[in-house]
């Protein structure tokens, strides 16, 4: 299927994205913070998400992990924040932040008339290259990624990728992994009627080198074994599918299930200790609250092409989480290197790709 202008999670209209990076190379306390390679990253789907939500669903294809607000999105239907990422150690903090954040921007959250918001937030385990033993995140480092976000929804700018914001300290299958995303048009169906965009990001924590494939080809395996140890396996894979299509809350779970067949093309095999958390949302049926959408949804076979888009935007999003990162070194020396993309090409020439 064709990518969108951007070939981004920004190709979906009125979609931001925004990253924090922090990076330091310190003592340890008291003189110092330790060495940091983590962040937060956001993706905010546009407009105020608690004044009109969108309907959203999740799936889980190995749950050690932590997406807070997924129950909530599961048992509403809906999408109330922006979706913020970051590592393990650090949930708490951006699940603070968050909220004074949201409800500095709209003071009827959580007033006596009104609901609370329970922020959607995701992690992977940096610990490999990040001092996770640090509080290494501030409420000034959530701001600057949601303000950023804020600042980019609509303008369709691809957001960075690789060892960026949450992404920082993260490793993908055997190499440095990080921040990806992809997109991919759904024409219209048979009967005519408007195209529609399904957007991807993926935070890829994941995997063993031995497993990688691109297009099909068993790279991880061709290439030379790794000079040192490599990130442990089991550390997690978030993926945000967002898509303007009118697609309903239990159709959004069922385009998020998807994202997994989308990992295992580029070797996941969901291991026991990794969390493979996927969230999916769709502003095609936006509606102000408490009211009903407008719009007709999609349903049966017409989601279909929705499911295929899914798929391949989300492989394409890991190999980007790999193709842009660059080698890291961090805490006690230890490094992922980056992906050696001209010898990757070499064999995907050579396997006729």
């Amino acid at each position: 299927m064709d990518p969108g202008p951007t070939a981004s999670i920004a190709d979906v209209p009125g979609v931001g994205v925004g990253h924090a990076t922090v990076w330091r190379d310190e003592p340890d306390p008291p003189a110092g913070r330790g060495v940091a390679r983590t962040g937060v990253t956001v993706v905010d789907p546009g407009g105020n998400l608690y004044r009109a939500p969108v309907p959203a669903g999740g799936a889980v294809l190995n749950g050690a992990g932590e997406c807070t607000g997924f129950l909530a999105a599961q048992e509403w239907g809906l999408l109330e924040t922006p979706i913020f990422l970051t590592s393990t150690m650090q949930l708490g903090r951006v699940y603070d932040a968050a909220c004074e954040l949201l409800m500095e921007e709209d003071p009827t959250i959580g007033d006596p008339d009104n609901d609370c918001v329970i922020p959607v937030v995701a992690e992977c385990d940096d610990g490999f290259l990040n001092d996770s033993r640090r509080m290494q995140v501030t409420r000034d480092d959530v701001a600057r990624a949601l303000a950023e976000a804020r600042a980019a929804a609509g303008r369709a700018e691809a957001p960075a990728e690789g060892a960026v914001g949450s992404g920082t300290g993260m490793s993908c299958l055997g190499f440095k992994g990080g921040i990806g995303s992809s997109s991919r048009v759904v024409p219209p169906g048979p009967g005519g009627g408007p195209a529609y965009t399904v957007g991807v990001l993926a935070m890829t924590n994941f995997g063993e080198r031995s497993r990688l494939t691109v297009a099909g080809v068993p790279v991880g395996a061709l290439l030379p074994a790794a000079p040192a140890p490599t990130a442990p396996p089991a550390g997690s894979c978030i993926v945000v599918v967002l898509t303007d299509g009118p697609v309903t809350s239990a159709d959004c779970q069922r385009l998020a299930r998807r994202a997994g067949l989308g990992l295992a093309r580029t070797g996941s095999t969901a291991n026991h200790g990794s969390g493979e958390i996927f969230f999916a949302a769709a502003t095609g049926l936006r509606a102000p609250r408490d009211t009903s959408p407008e719009a007709a949804p999609l349903s049966g076979y017409e989601l279909d092409p929705f499911f295929a888009a899914v798929v391949e935007a989300t492989e394409e999003a890991v190999l980007n989480s790999l193709l842009q990162a660059p080698t890291v070194t961090g805490r006690v020396g230890n490094t992922s290197q980056g992906l050696p993309t001209d010898r990757v090409v070499e064999l995907l020439r050579a396997h006729g790709r």
